[in-house]
């Protein structure tokens, strides 16, 4: 696991709520959105985890559809 500038543990995988944050969206969207398979998910009982890289990725390649358009 890597760690940010405070030193601090850092995850490789983002929640349903982290996603909904970072994309200003709520959080019946951010499921749908990581139900879509848009992205690599994980289910841990019922909870969900979406892959760090696998958003990332997704976020840059609809950045770049944007941009575009």
């Amino acid at each position: 696991m890597s760690t940010n500038e405070k030193g601090t543990p850092q995850s490789r995988a983002y929640t349903v709520n982290d996603i909904a944050a970072i994309l200003g969206i709520g959080r019946a969207t951010a499921y749908k959105l990581a139900n879509s398979g848009a992205f690599k998910t994980i289910r841990i009982g019922n909870m969900i985890r979406i892959s760090r890289k696998s958003f990332e990725d997704w976020l840059k390649m609809e950045g770049s559809y944007n941009v575009s358009e």
